[in-house]
């Protein structure tokens, strides 16, 4: 059972690529990039292992557990869980629990993650190759540690999924995955004023990836990786603590995955959305009675009301802290410093939020093309909408920004960088998301519930998108930090030129999305209702 789903997974992937070219060619560089990844980590770690072999093994306890902690966060908090080989599929085959569960983990493995932390994990055991003795535990460590991040995984992702049909659960669980994200500042911060006003001393640098490892040794993160380092320092005793914590803690998260995967195939989870009483007709009693007026009616009612979109900008609210911390504290420079681009940065993410609008809409697309809405209409009022929501958002942060920095002198510079910022992500997100169409989470799913296949076109889409954004947004940056270098008087350059020109790209974006629209809207429609 276990080999036939593995066949099944590879047989899927191979299809995906057969429907688009493209999503080949992002494969193929994500895999070359992956292999890339993989050489430098095992020449890294067979080199340091040649120089000096303890420190090689503290190393890799640090990273290895970053490794374990990324697996089990980023598909909660960023592409959520892969469903391609979806358990809720084999509900009427009966297939054994513990046959599933093996399937699904080995197919786990077939991933360009999967694979590249499976290579990675056996290569970085040649580290300890000047003491061939411990070479069978590291690589003992690796294979526990690539289960710890595949089952843990899958795991936490599966508990997690009915949690999110809650939106206050929602709420504290992006909190707390924002936790590590602002930890991240003081981190660095402890470690810039360790080392200031000096040269780095290697006895200091020992002595603090010792401590990190020490800590991290005897977590489910860094335990397995940690067992050939006390090997290594004959503490048999301590590597047999480190193989207890690292067996356990995978026990443990396959004991969870197990109850929970259960729980979710005799009750799969399903959107918690009660109705409410109607009063009125809601937003369209604000708006003009128009194709453009009701487009924004109803994307307001998705801001306001729909998990997907509150989820995807649930971030916003905490970046002032997260910038704030990230460098060094609001009273200290550095901080202070770093919070001038609060809100560029939020332009420029509230901007991207409207890449996937036609494919969140789902079969409720069909509204627009039965009733023939026009692409410049369709356009301007998915803007329009997210403008209703972002501009006050923008004003407040960048008002607030150069208050705590006492920067107003670069007032003028920020308004066109963030005007600029958001205009050029909006007009390139107007065509994008009329163009390039991938799988996005449907109408009352989970947000934790990746469709089939979505995680390589996602990626794809917002490469392109990022790239476009990029060279467009060139003149506003180049001029903005000239601002800084040059002369505070070129803000007032920077607010004109970002004023006009993010006008202007937004302005084209809704022309030229909208003729894509118009030429696409059957395809569009058709690729949207058949993204499952």
């Amino acid at each position: 059972m276990v080999a036939h789903l593995v066949r099944l997974r590879l047989t899927l992937l191979a299809n995906t690529f057969r429907k688009s070219v493209w999503q080949a060619i992002g494969f193929i560089l994500g895999a070359l990039y992956a292999l890339f990844v993989v050489v430098m980590a095992v020449t890294g770690a067979i080199a340091g292992g040649g120089v000096d072999a303890q420190v090689a093994g503290q190393v890799i306890i640090l990273v290895g557990a970053l490794v374990v902690l990324a697996w089990w966060l980023v598909p909660v908090f960023a592409f959520g869980v892969d469903a391609t080989l979806d358990p809720q599929r084999f509900v009427t085959f009966g297939i054994p629990r513990r046959s599933l569960l093996a399937g699904l983990a080995a197919a786990g493995l077939t991933s360009i993650p999967g694979a590249a932390t499976l290579l990675a994990g056996a290569g970085v055991a040649l580290a300890w190759w000047r003491t061939p003795l411990v070479l069978p535990f590291a690589l003992l460590g690796s294979a526990l540690a690539v289960a710890l991040c595949v089952v843990g995984s899958r795991a936490l992702t599966t508990a997690l999924v009915p949690l999110l049909d809650s939106r206050r659960s929602r709420e504290v669980l992006t909190v707390a995955a924002l936790v590590p994200i602002v930890m991240v500042g003081p981190m660095i911060s402890t470690v810039a004023q360790r080392f200031d006003g000096g040269t780095i001393d290697a006895e200091e640098v020992r002595a603090a990836l010792a401590s990190i490892g020490g800590v991290l040794a005897w977590t489910p993160f860094g335990a397995p990786w940690a067992i050939p380092a006390a090997v290594h320092d004959g503490a048999w005793l301590l590597a047999l603590a480190r193989l207890v914590v690292a067996v356990v803690a995978l026990g443990v998260a396959w004991w969870v995955w197990d109850v929970t995967l259960a729980r979710s195939l005799v009750t799969p989870p399903t959107s918690s959305a009660r109705g409410g009483k109607a009063k009125g007709l809601g937003w369209f009693d604000h708006v003009p009675s128009t194709p453009t007026g009701a487009v924004v009616a109803r994307c307001l009612t998705y801001w306001v009301r729909d998990p997907r979109y509150s989820a995807s900008i649930a971030i916003i609210p905490l970046l002032p802290i997260v910038l704030a911390v990230a460098g060094g504290g609001i009273g200290g420079g550095g901080g202070a410093g770093l919070l001038l681009i609060l809100a560029p940065l939020t332009g420029w993410i509230l901007g991207f939020v409207i890449s996937a609008d036609i494919a969140y809409d789902h079969t409720a697309f069909a509204l627009h093309v039965a009733t023939g809405v026009s692409g410049r209409a369709d356009r301007t009022g998915r803007v329009v909408a997210l403008s209703v929501l972002s501009v006050p958002v923008l004003v407040i942060f960048l008002v607030a920004s150069a208050a705590v920095t006492g920067r107003w002198d670069l007032a003028p510079m920020l308004l066109g960088l963030t005007a600029g910022l958001y205009g050029v992500t909006a007009g390139v997100s107007s065509v994008t998301s009329a163009r390039l169409i991938y799988p996005a989470v449907k109408p009352g799913d989970s947000p934790l519930r990746q469709p089939q296949g979505a995680v390589m076109p996602t990626m794809i889409a917002q490469g392109i998108g990022f790239a476009a954004v990029v060279v467009l947004s060139l003149p506003v940056i180049v001029t903005g930090i000239l601002t800084i270098v040059v002369s505070p008087v070129l803000g007032w350059v920077t607010m004109v030129l970002g004023l006009v020109w993010g006008v202007v790209v937004c302005l084209l974006g809704i022309r030229y999305g909208g003729r894509w629209y118009d030429r696409r809207t059957p395809e569009l429609l058709q690729q949207v209702v058949a993204q499952d």
